[in-house]
């Protein structure tokens, strides 16, 4: 029996695919707006409406009557050639979903936020769920699109309208097809691509265990609150060793100075703003990001949602035996 309507935004994506497979596991009908096209998995199980969550009466179809809504639609680079595009997507697309989604009077509205917009300016300490920041303190186009939209959410919450936040950090796992950044540094590595690396820590989280989260922050959260996902605080070079462990690649013995990194990065977003129009090599917002602590603490939003994070050494394997599966590796 169907436990009702749920709307993923984005839902063809990394992570809202992965979240699609969890909802119709538990019983839920699913549908998908999104402007990409739905893995072969999910066609026939899903209702897919395609277009553009800037377009108010295509996601106001795609809404009527839904129980949940999980809003994840969004431009996730770090690095795009009209750098307006983040804050129309990012900002005004969120706007567009969460006003609908309050004023059609669903039930359980989820806007997915991100980790990178938590950082502060010479912060030591973990990072939490209730982690003040400021606009000045964002750094990049895009993080100050998902630092606006995650406002307005909020914003709605206190208004009383039944809007949940999540956090997550940098998703990792099988079925990234299409190589969202995190996943774009690990197979670069596998293919022998990275000979040096950043001292850096990132904090990173298995996918499908991030879908989980997702589901019961509405199943078990409370509106209003911020819910951060994120399980692994992890050196770039702890990365990197796991998988020389899983490959056999060998290790990198160079790291970059930071002040060698961002001038990569600036180079990098030259060259593709004015010839390429290519993602760059390196973005200047992600250099900028490794120079603020990462380091965040879930044990709240875990213990409240009841979820046990599988270790990061599994979910690498497994991402790396998908990606031999699917010739990518």
């Amino acid at each position: 029996m169907s436990r009702g309507i749920a709307v993923v935004t984005g839902g063809a994506g990394f992570l809202g695919a992965n979240l699609v497979r969890e909802l119709l596991q538990q019983g839920w009908r699913v549908r998908v707006l999104d402007l990409a096209s739905l893995p072969p998995d999910l066609k026939a199980d899903v209702d897919f409406f395609e277009g553009s969550i800037l377009d108010e009466s295509v996601v106001e179809t795609a809404l009527k009557g839904a129980d949940e809504v999980y809003h994840l639609a969004a431009n996730p680079r770090l690095w795009t050639l009209k750098r307006g595009d983040f804050d129309r997507v990012n900002h005004r697309g969120a706007r567009v979903v969460l006003d609908k989604a309050c004023s059609l009077g669903i039930a359980k509205i989820l806007h997915c936020s991100t980790e990178s917009i938590l950082t502060r300016s010479r912060q030591k300490e973990a990072i939490r769920e209730n982690q003040l920041v400021s606009i000045s303190d964002v750094i990049g186009p895009y993080c100050r699109s998902k630092f606006l939209a995650e406002r307005h959410a909020f914003g709605l919450a206190g208004k009383g309208y039944p809007v949940y936040v999540v956090n997550p950090t940098l998703p990792v796992g099988p079925g990234d097809g299409r190589l969202s950044p995190p996943s774009r540094l690990i197979v670069d590595f596998c293919l022998g691509k990275r000979r040096e690396y950043l001292d850096a820590t990132l904090n990173f989280m298995d996918v499908r265990d991030m879908a989980t989260a997702m589901r019961l922050t509405l199943e078990k959260g409370v509106p209003g609150r911020r819910y951060i996902l994120g399980a692994h605080n992890t050196e770039i070079l702890g990365v990197f060793r796991l998988l020389s462990g899983i490959t056999g690649v060998s290790m990198p013995h160079w790291r970059v100075p930071y002040s060698l990194a961002l001038t990569v990065a600036c180079i990098s977003e030259i060259i593709a703003d004015t010839l390429t129009h290519c993602e760059p090599q390196a973005s200047i917002t992600g250099v900028l990001l490794t120079r603020r602590t990462m380091h965040f603490d879930s044990t709240s939003t875990f213990k409240e949602l009841g979820i046990t994070p599988r270790p990061l050494e599994e979910t690498l394997r497994d991402a790396v035996a998908w990606w031999k599966e699917n010739s990518i590796l």
